[in-house]
Order: structure tokens, then C-alpha cells, then sequence
């Protein structure tokens, strides 16, 4: 384990460590953060006495990204969720806007070595030690993932190899010569490595790489999808949780039994998505406890999850969510009155051998949504547009997305 006070805390000491740090955090924020003092003042919060109780916590307002989307919109090009003046931040990452419009987010120094601490879980969760040497076949521009990923291999110990500026063969000799035991990618990215190798004659089960870790697209927590990854790489294939503007927030132990949550870093709660009521079964909804310059509190996720009842067999008691991300709320088709998640055709598909290079390479989960007239649209772009009159003059049919408010 990464901490082992932290991760195995019983559940009573575990809600007293997050509710220190979430009261540490409000105090700041309510004294200086826009964004956050609107939002809770507006709910009738007004300073941290007004926070007494997990009761009160609850109550405070859930966000939306929209909402972050429309603040940088009306105060760009950073927004108005920022508790420090600008001269803090030393980091700026943004969001890939595959959903809508890009987020940019700001860090200062010690939220930057938090996203390191979190990374930390996130391999050393997978069996990542410090005498391995793991290779980020990346090439750093504002995506957040993989600077993290590199930070925190190194606040584990392990030895950091930046491959970016490389082409993939290049990468898999340097791989080989270098001896890389862990590889850092995303899914996709992992397969298309692997066609590489074969079609140059590489026998990748004898490259020294042992364990494969994932992030910056769905894939690797589909078991069809982690099964050609393990498959074509001779190692294990490990999943984690994150987003821009959250941070790392879940991680894979070695049992594989679903998606720790950092609780020492995040607080988390399921709700309804309808009602917002909490659920064993529904909406993602997360605070991150350590990013006091740029926070998020009682994020909508978008993600559907499940919660586990039973413990870990590794010990661990944090949440787990079962089989990871199960979907995006806004993905859901409702065929025939059943509920469809292309993550979960993505599975079935993913069970055949890829017809072409260019199969291995997209996620159905990043398809775009085409209305019926034949235009494409991006998702959240359909939640604004949806039923409203097009640029030719068209109107948009009835929203196919089962969470667009449109259809309801």
C-alpha cells in the first residue's frame, strides 16, 4: 500500500481526517474563492460555523460543469474559482472538450505535489514499486494525466522515462533498451503498441514490462477491452479514476475488485441522478479535499457507478466502486425500455480481433451523437441545442440522450 494508516482507517476515524480537511478547506474558501462563495452563500452559507455536521455539508449545492464552463466563459480566461491571486498558480492544464468546451485549471505548488501524493495510490495501488522503471510514451502538452502520472513515479521512487517526440517504434526500442518494467498510456494507445510490435516481428512477452496502468480515456475497466491489453503485452492492466479538474481520484489494488475511491483525499457520494437522493447505484458525485487553490465540491460527474458492499480482500477500506465506471449518464440509450451504455457494447466489440489499425485506435464512448437530420453534435452542445431551431432553419428532433433535459 502507498499509506497504510490512511487506507485501512476505520470508517468513524476516516469521516473525522475528511472532515478536518474539508473544514480547513471551507474556511479559505468562503474568505476568498468567487465561485465557491456565491454558490454557498446563496444556500445560506456563509461562514465555516455555518458547516457543523455532515447534515450541512449535504445541504450545500451540488456543481455542475456547466456551471465551471460558463464562469470561464464570463471571466476568461481562468474563471472566478480561484482562492489565491493569480501570482500562486504555477501549473496550467486543460480539459480535451471531447463533451463540450475545453476546461482550463490552474495548480499551485503544493496542489501540484497533491496530484503527485495521489498518483502515488494510483501505482503503487497497481504494485508499482521504486525499483521499477516506467515509461510515459506521452508527449506532454495540456493534458493533466500523464505529467501527474510522471510526478508521482516519482514521489513513489520508481525511475520516470518521458517518451515523448517519439514514434511508436521508436518508443518500443527505447522501451527494450531501457528495460521499462511498467508502461503508462492510454488503452487505446497500449493496443496500438502492441499491433506495432507484431507487425514488426516483436515479441512483447519478452520485454521486461510486468504491469500496464490506464487513464485518459475508458477502456482499460472494461474487461474485454483489458483482456487484448494483457493479451498483447504479457503483463497486468490496471484502471484508474480521474478528471482534469478533480484529480486522480481512483485506483486498482492487485485483487482487481473495482475502483478504490481516495477517501483520504476525496470525499465521495452516489445519488440519484433524478433526485439527487443518496444511492447505492447511479451519479458519481466528488470533492476533492487537497486542491485548495482551484477545488470542486459535490461534483457532478456524469459517471455512472455502483457501490460495493462487501470489503476488499485487500484490506483496503475505502469505497470501491464495482466494475469501475459502468457509463456516462449522458451516453445512455434506453432501447426498448432497457438501458444501453456503448461502454458495454464497446466490450462485445472489443472481443474480435480488430479488421484495421484505425479500429484500434477510437473508443465507441467518444462517438459524437448525429441527430436524425445527419448533423453532427457534440454532447453537450446537444443539451443546449436540443429542440431548438438549427442554423438551417430545422428543428431538432426529440434528444436521444436519456439525461438531456430536452426530453423531459
Amino acid at each position: 500500500m502507498f499509506d497504510r494508516t490512511l487506507e485501512t482507517l476505520e470508517p468513524e476515524r476516516l469521516l473525522g481526517h475528511q472532515w478536518r480537511r474539508f473544514r480547513g478547506m471551507a474556511e479559505e474558501l468562503l474568505a476568498s474563492n468567487q465561485f465557491v462563495g456565491r454558490k454557498w452563500r446563496a444556500a445560506g452559507v456563509r461562514w465555516v460555523e455555518d458547516l457543523r455536521s455532515w447534515d450541512d455539508f449535504r445541504r450545500l449545492p451540488l456543481t455542475e460543469k456547466e456551471e465551471l464552463v460558463d464562469d470561464q466563459t464570463s471571466n476568461p480566461p481562468f474563471g472566478t474559482n480561484l482562492t489565491y491571486p493569480l501570482e500562486r498558480y504555477v501549473r496550467v492544464h486543460q480539459t480535451s472538450g471531447t463533451s463540450g468546451s475545453p476546461l482550463r485549471w490552474l495548480d499551485t505548488q503544493e496542489s501540484w505535489e497533491w496530484w503527485a501524493h495521489c498518483w502515488g495510490f494510483v501505482l503503487r495501488g497497481a504494485g508499482v514499486g521504486p525499483a521499477d522503471r516506467v515509461f510515459f510514451p506521452f508527449s506532454f502538452g495540456l493534458f493533466i494525466g500523464f505529467w501527474a502520472g510522471f510526478e508521482g513515479a516519482l514521489a513513489l521512487g520508481a525511475l520516470a522515462i518521458p517518451g515523448g517526440g517519439q514514434d511508436s517504434p521508436t518508443r518500443l526500442a527505447w522501451m527494450e533498451a531501457l528495460g521499462a518494467t511498467v508502461l503508462v498510456c492510454t488503452p487505446s494507445y497500449a493496443l496500438h503498441l502492441a499491433e506495432v510490435a507484431r507487425e514488426r516481428g516483436i515479441d512483447l512477452s519478452k520485454l521486461p514490462v510486468r504491469i500496464t496502468v490506464h487513464a485518459g480515456e475508458p477502456g482499460a475497466g472494461i474487461p474485454a477491452v483489458r483482456a487484448r491489453i494483457e493479451d498483447g503485452w504479457g503483463a497486468r492492466a490496471f484502471d484508474h479514476g480521474g478528471m482534469t479538474e478533480m484529480g486522480a481520484y481512483g485506483y486498482e489494488c492487485t485483487q482487481q475488485a473495482g475502483l478504490h475511491v481516495n477517501e483520504s483525499e476525496f470525499i465521495v457520494e452516489v445519488i440519484d441522478p433524478a433526485t439527487a437522493a443518496p444511492a447505492r447505484d447511479g451519479e458519481l458525485v466528488l470533492t476533492n479535499l487537497g486542491r485548495v487553490g482551484s477545488p470542486v465540491v459535490r461534483y457532478r460527474t456524469g459517471d455512472h457507478v455502483r457501490l460495493a458492499e462487501a470489503p476488499c480482500p485487500c484490506g483496503r477500506t475505502f469505497s470501491r466502486l464495482e466494475g469501475g465506471i459502468l457509463g456516462r449518464l449522458d451516453d445512455m440509450l434506453i432501447v426498448r425500455g432497457v438501458n444501453v451504455f456503448p461502454a458495454a457494447i464497446e466490450g462485445v466489440v472489443r472481443r474480435f480481433p480488430a479488421r484495421s489499425r484505425s479500429s484500434e485506435r477510437g473508443s465507441l464512448t467518444r462517438s459524437a451523437f448525429w441527430s436524425r437530420s445527419g448533423t453532427r453534435l457534440a454532447r453537450r452542445d446537444c443539451r443546449r441545442r436540443c429542440g431548438r431551431a438549427s442554423a438551417s432553419g430545422s428543428r431538432w428532433r426529440r434528444c436521444r440522450f436519456a439525461a438531456c433535459r430536452a426530453t423531459s
